[in-house]
């Protein structure tokens, strides 16, 4: 095969999604399909006590969820800790669906080369990445912060389950804690 024909990775993976892709893709929660959008699910332990925090992965344009799960490892359409509990549809129109799934394909593969940090180099630095890649909203600084504060803002609960699995541990403990308190003051 001469250089000419040879086919990259990205373009045989881009290939797959147009002969595939649908006008429109819609999100169907069921089957945990997320076009162009950024999902998150909470984290045992760490959502329970602060609920803003949790874990994030990033759609293509198909809907299929890739996530930065552990080191060395992203994940295709199967979440490091559970389903999706909230997502933030973004505007593909602004980068285009070639650009949008380039961006997110490479992005998956440095991260397949990266060592997972929890507060460094996480699942939020691999959807930053993406979204630099594209150059989503004609900006190349995304980053951890600004994506956990604005999937708070601007993120949307799949069902009412989404909503109790992210507040209800936190409110227990935190009712958990007002008890203790409370008891250890009125003795």
């Amino acid at each position: 095969m001469d250089e000419k024909t040879k086919i990259s990775p990205v373009s045989s993976d881009l290939q797959l999604y147009r002969d595939t892709m649908h006008v429109d893709p819609k999100i169907n929660t069921r089957a945990s399909k997320f076009p162009y959008c950024i999902v998150w699910t909470p984290l045992p332990l760490i959502t329970w006590i602060l609920p803003f925090i949790g874990h994030m992965g990033i759609g293509t344009t198909q809907g299929i969820i890739r996530d930065f799960a552990g080191p060395y490892y992203v994940s295709e359409d199967d979440m490091a800790f559970g389903k999706p509990t909230k997502y933030w549809q973004l505007d593909v129109d602004s980068v285009g669906y070639d650009v949008w799934d380039r961006a997110v394909y490479e992005a998956s593969e440095i991260y397949k080369g990266r060592m997972h940090n929890l507060c460094c180099d996480n699942c939020h630095s691999h959807v930053a990445m993406a979204l630099n890649n594209m150059r989503y909203k004609g900006s190349q600084s995304w980053n951890m912060v600004k994506l956990c504060f604005l999937m708070l803002w601007h993120g949307k609960y799949v069902n009412c389950c989404g909503f109790i699995k992210t507040w209800l541990p936190f409110f227990l403990l935190a009712g958990g804690i007002v008890t203790v308190v409370l008891a250890l003051h009125l003795t």
